[in-house]
C-alpha cells in the first residue's frame, strides 16, 4: 500500500516513485476474498437468473439484492455502528469491478449500494442513518436517486423542482419531476433535489408511499434493458420536515460528492467489463475457424485482442493507483467521520473524473471489439457481445457525461493552481525555461526494459502542464469557454496519467521479480506507452494551434516535437507476443 501521501492532480507535477503506486498485486487477502465472493455472486446466482432480469422481473431483483446484501456486498460501506462491514475503499471498488456479469443487475445494485444510500451515509444525521442504512444495507429497502430532470441533465443545479414548507410547517411540499431514474419503478427509498422557495439547491429524502410521489412508465432503452428507469413525479408530495438531507442550499454539495464516489466505481466496472469481455474475445478467437485456421492465428485479430489487452491493463493500473491514493489518505483520518471520508475521496475528484472516463470509453471500445471478432455472431442475440455492447454504451452518460468530465479535469486543476493548491504555473513557467534550453541528452536508467517509457511518461506529463499554463496564460477567466480546448487538454491528461500508472506499476513489479517473470506486463506497459505517446502529440497540437499562432505556436510546436519523440517500435511483434497469451490463457492474463 502507497504510504506517500499525494495531493489530488500532484501526479502531474512529481516524479513517479513505483514502490508507491498501488495496484493489484498489493490486494490482501481479505480484498482478494471479497473479489472471489462477488465472482461467485455472479456465476451463481446472477447468471442463471439472467433472462428473468433482462425481462425486468423486479421481484427477481428484489431477492438478489437481498442475496448481495446477505454476502456483505450491499453494506461494505456502511460503518458498522449502522450494520455495515465498513471495508475499505479497494474492497468496494473490486465489488463494482467483479459484478459484470449482468449490466442490468449490476446497475441496480448501484443505484442502491452506492448512489442511492451514500447521499444519507455522508450527509444524513444520526436519526436518518439509524432508520435508512440497516434497511438499505441489508437489502430489505431498496435506494434510489433522483437528481436529472428532462430540461436539466449535465446543468443538475438547473432543476426545476419546488420544495416549499407546508403552511404549519411540519412538511416539505414537493413538486417536480425527474428523468431517468435507476430502480424508480420499486425503489423504497429515493435521495431527491429540489429548489427550496425555488432557488435553494437541496437534498430529501423520500419514501415510495409518500403522499404524492409516484413513478412513472419504464423507459424503453438501447441497453441495459432489465434495469428499472422511470420518471420520479411529485405532485404536491407531502415529506415529514425532519427527511431534509444536509443543509438548505447545500444540496450540490450532495450531488457533487455522491458523483465522485460513483466515477472511481464506475471505472472499477469499466475495468471489470473490459476484463470479462477479453475472455469472450479470446475463447471465440481459438475456436473459430476460417480458410482452414483458427482466426486467433490471423494478424488483424491478433492486433485488436493484443491492443483490448494493453488498454485495460493501463486502465486497471490507473484505477487502483486512485485506490490506493485515496486509502492513504483515509489512513490519515477518523473513517468513522463521513465528513472526512467524503473530504478524503473529493481531493482525488481529478483522478475519480479520469477513471470514469477511462474506463467506460475502455469498455466501449473491447466491446465493439468483441463484435467485430464474433463477425455476423456478434450481431445476433444468440452471442454474448451484441448485449455487451449495447449495454455498455450508456457508461459515458452515467454520472456525468465524459464531455462534462473532460471539462472538470483541467478546470480543477487550474481551480487548484488558482487558489495556491498546486503549483501548477510554477511548474509551467520552469519547463517553459527547460525547453527553451535546448534538449537534454540525459537517457535514464539503461539497464531498465523500460527506460524510454520512464522517460515518456514524465514528458506526457510535460504536455499537459505546458497546455494548461499555455491555455490559462492566453484566456485566463475565459478559458471555461474553451471547450475543444479543455476536452484535448483534458486528452492528454488522462493518456498520461495511464502512462504513468503502468509504468510505475511495472517498474515496481520488475524491481520486485525480475523482467522475465513480467514480461507481459513490459509489452504492455510499451504498447500502450508508445500509442498514448502518438494520440497524446495529436490531441497537443489542436490544442496548441487554438491557443497559439505565427512564431509562438512554431515554437510550441518544435517543443511539442521533443517530447513526444520516440524511437521505432515493433508494435506487431509486441501485439502477437500478447494475443497469443491471452488466447492461450482464455482470458485477461493480467
Amino acid at each position: 500500500m502507497a504510504k506517500e501521501i499525494i495531493k489530488g492532480g500532484g501526479f502531474l507535477l512529481q516524479e513517479t516513485l513505483p514502490a508507491t503506486v498501488y495496484s493489484p498485486e498489493d490486494f490482501n487477502d481479505e480484498q482478494i476474498l471479497i473479489a472471489q465472493t462477488t465472482d461467485e455472486f455472479v456465476e451463481k446466482e446472477i447468471m442463471p437468473n439472467f433472462d428473468k432480469i433482462e425481462t425486468k422481473d423486479y421481484e427477481i431483483q428484489r431477492e438478489l439484492i437481498k442475496k448481495a446484501a446477505d454476502l456483505g456486498l450491499i453494506n461494505a460501506s456502511i460503518p458498522e455502528a449502522y450494520g455495515g462491514l465498513d471495508l475499505d475503499h479497494v474492497s468496494q471498488m473490486l465489488i463494482y469491478e467483479h459484478l459484470t456479469g449482468s449490466a442490468s443487475f449490476s446497475t441496480g445494485f448501484g443505484g442502491t449500494a452506492g448512489i442511492g444510500l451514500l447521499p444519507i451515509l455522508l450527509f444524513g444525521t444520526h436519526e436518518q442513518k439509524e432508520k435508512y442504512l440497516p434497511k438499505l444495507g441489508s437489502g430489505e429497502w431498496v435506494g434510489a436517486y433522483a437528481l436529472s430532470e428532462s430540461s436539466s441533465g449535465s446543468d443538475a443545479l438547473g432543476a426545476k423542482s419546488t420544495a416549499r414548507l407546508s403552511e404549519d410547517g411540519q412538511h416539505w411540499i414537493l413538486n417536480g419531476e425527474k428523468m431517468w431514474i435507476t430502480n424508480g419503478g420499486f425503489a423504497d427509498v429515493i435521495t431527491i433535489f429540489a429548489k427550496v422557495d425555488g432557488e435553494h439547491f437541496t437534498g430529501f429524502i423520500v419514501e415510495k408511499n409518500d403522499p404524492g410521489v409516484s413513478h412513472g412508465n419504464e423507459e424503453h432503452k438501447l441497453g441495459q434493458r432489465g434495469s428499472s428507469t422511470t420518471p420520479i413525479i411529485m405532485q404536491d408530495a407531502k415529506i415529514p420536515k425532519d427527511r431534509l438531507l444536509g443543509e438548505i442550499g447545500k444540496g450540490h454539495l450532495i450531488a457533487f460528492n455522491v458523483l465522485n464516489h460513483g466515477r472511481i466505481n464506475l471505472g472499477a466496472g469499466g475495468v471489470g467489463g473490459s476484463k470479462r469481455v477479453i475472455g469472450q474475445s479470446a475463447k471465440y478467437a481459438a475456436q473459430r475457424r476460417q480458410f482452414g485456421r483458427a482466426i486467433a492465428s490471423f494478424g488483424a485479430i491478433q492486433y485488436k485482442i493484443a491492443e483490448m489487452a494493453a488498454r485495460t491493463y493501463a486502465c486497471d493500473s490507473a484505477v487502483y493507483r486512485t485506490a490506493g491514493m485515496i486509502e492513504a489518505r483515509e489512513a490519515t483520518i477518523d473513517r468513522t467521520d463521513p465528513v472526512a471520508v467524503m473530504k478524503a475521496i473529493e481531493e482525488y475528484a481529478i483522478e475519480c473524473a479520469i477513471a470514469k472516463v477511462a474506463g467506460s470509453e475502455l469498455l466501449f471500445y473491447c466491446a465493439d471489439e468483441n463484435v467485430q471478432i464474433h463477425g455476423g455472431n456478434g450481431f445476433t442475440e444468440d452471442y454474448p457481445a451484441e448485449g455487451a455492447y449495447r449495454d455498455c454504451r450508456v457508461n459515458r452518460i452515467f454520472e456525468g457525461t465524459n464531455e462534462i468530465n473532460r471539462l472538470l479535469i483541467p478546470g480543477q486543476l487550474i481551480k487548484r493552481a488558482m487558489k495556491g493548491g498546486l503549483p501548477l504555473f510554477q511548474a509551467a513557467m520552469k519547463l517553459q525555461e527547460e525547453l527553451l534550453a535546448g534538449p537534454s541528452f540525459d537517457d535514464g536508467d539503461d539497464e531498465s526494459p523500460l527506460t524510454n517509457e520512464i522517460k515518456l511518461a514524465a514528458n506526457a506529463k510535460k504536455v499537459a502542464i505546458a497546455l494548461l499554463g499555455s491555455a490559462a496564460q492566453k484566456f485566463q477567466a475565459a478559458l471555461a469557454e474553451q471547450q475543444m480546448i479543455l476536452s484535448w487538454t483534458a486528452d492528454v491528461i488522462i493518456d498520461a496519467f495511464q502512462i504513468d500508472s503502468a509504468v510505475g506499476r511495472t517498474a515496481k513489479l520488475v524491481a520486485q521479480d525480475g523482467a522475465e517473470k513480467h514480461a507481459a506486463a513490459i509489452d504492455a506497459t510499451k504498447l500502450y506507452t508508445h500509442d498514448a505517446i502518438n494520440r497524446i502529440e495529436v490531441a497537443a497540437k489542436n490544442a496548441l494551434a487554438a491557443i497559439s499562432e505565427g512564431d509562438e505556436l512554431r515554437v510550441m510546436l518544435v517543443a511539442l516535437r521533443r517530447l513526444t519523440k520516440q524511437e521505432p517500435l515493433n508494435t506487431a511483434a509486441i501485439r502477437e507476443r500478447l494475443s497469443n497469451k491471452v488466447v492461450e490463457a482464455g482470458g485477461y492474463i493480467f
